[in-house]
């Protein structure tokens, strides 16, 4: 049904791809990490419900599943906007970046090739 309502109005062609959010967590952020992560949550959880989170998660700081009182070492957020400066402008107002749990961010075009 999209594929015909785009062949009868071709200006309705939605361009979106997707940007890789590469986030590096400040030192000693875990504190801060467990304070703000429901909110951090709840602005992923939008991206997951309007069907353009491609995936999500942090990076631990050792390896293992659950890295305990080491935390994590940063983030990656693979989703889709409508252009760069709008990934830009959502990694920003991310919670884990207002609150400095994020030292950085870097925002990059992402071509989902497989699977």
């Amino acid at each position: 049904m999209q594929f015909l309502s785009v062949l009868l109005h071709p200006d309705l062609i939605i361009n979106n791809m997707f940007y890789a959010i590469i986030a590096q967590d400040s030192p000693d952020s875990l504190q801060k990490r467990i304070a703000h992560r429901p909110q951090h949550l709840a602005r992923i959880q939008v991206l997951q419900n309007l069907g353009k989170l491609l995936l999500a998660g942090p990076f631990p700081a050792i390896d293992a599943v659950d890295p305990g009182k080491e935390g994590f070492s940063g983030s990656l957020i693979v989703a889709e906007f409508e252009s760069l400066h709008d990934a830009i402008h959502w990694a920003h107002q991310d919670p884990f970046y207002t609150a400095g749990v994020y030292a950085s961010v870097e925002v990059k075009p992402f071509r989902k090739t497989l699977p």
